[in-house]
């Protein structure tokens, strides 16, 4: 007993993020850019598959590996699978450098004030697969990069940009001055079907939050708005399969077509 009690300690002693989930440690572990304390692993479970990939990670990376009692993780890491991994919190970007760095047919993604975990870490995972330049989510009213959109994200968010800036409409500002055109997702009379929409040069995706949708000053700052046409008897769709949906689209459309000669954005003012 003595022995679980300083487990316990030690496990709360410690300074940063405990990431947990299978994906989202081995992830973490693999993009090497958080400084690692120590990977936890609770007793009796196998190494196999995942969990063996992770301990032969944190073998390679020379991590310590401390042997915890299940429900010390079940307390602390819900959702755990058996592993934990006690990291420094999660390294965000300037903003100018996202932009310094961006290839001049970057891809971007914003998110107005999401709120629910899931939905941030769904569309993160979707962001990485369609390797977006970079991420820009705000301070304020809205959920940070914490351990469980990196759960929700399988771990892709460790190999992502992401941003975080005090003010959403300024950053879009930054972004337009830098070439970057701007599309909202929004359901208005005035918004284009979004398979419709040309997305082969410098793109910023702007996705709102639930329920409400893009605040006014931000959907105000869009150059286009764009949204996605249903026929069921619900009228709306979740916020990160709506937004997931159109990044995979501008993704192939990019994928398949060559960009239209000059890469200066002048393709979204024909539309």
């Amino acid at each position: 007993m003595a022995h679980a009690g300083a487990a316990r300690r030690q496990l709360r002693a410690q300074v940063g993020e405990l990431l947990y989930g299978r994906n989202a440690v081995l992830e973490a572990l693999r993009a090497g850019r958080r400084r690692v304390d120590y990977l936890a692993v609770a007793r009796g479970a196998e190494a196999r598959g995942t969990l063996a990939a992770i301990l032969e990670e944190a073998r390679r990376r020379q991590v310590a590996v401390r042997m915890v009692e299940r429900q010390d993780l079940d307390r602390l890491a819900p959702g755990h699978q058996g592993v934990a991994l006690q990291a420094s919190g999660y390294p965000y970007e300037e903003l100018e450098a996202l932009i310094a760095r961006a290839s001049p047919r970057a891809l971007f993604l914003l998110l107005d004030c999401l709120e629910d975990p899931q939905n941030v870490g769904t569309l993160l995972r979707t962001a990485e697969v369609v390797q977006v330049a970079g991420v820009v989510i705000p301070a304020h009213r809205a959920v940070g990069i914490t351990p469980a959109v990196s759960n929700a994200s399988a771990g892709a968010v460790e190999h992502l940009a992401v941003a975080m800036v005090g003010n959403l409409v300024q950053a879009m500002e930054a972004l337009r001055e830098a070439g970057v055109w701007l599309i909202g997702v929004e359901d208005r009379p005035i918004a284009q079907v979004y398979d419709q929409v040309d997305w082969r040069g410098p793109v910023a995706l702007l996705v709102g939050s639930e329920g409400r949708g893009m605040r006014r000053l931000v959907q105000e700052s869009c150059d286009l708005l764009v949204r996605l046409p249903m026929a069921g008897r619900i009228g709306s769709l979740n916020v990160a399969v709506a937004g997931s949906i159109v990044l995979y689209h501008a993704w192939r459309q990019r994928t398949r077509e060559a960009a239209p000669e000059g890469g200066d954005g002048s393709f979204a003012r024909n539309l």
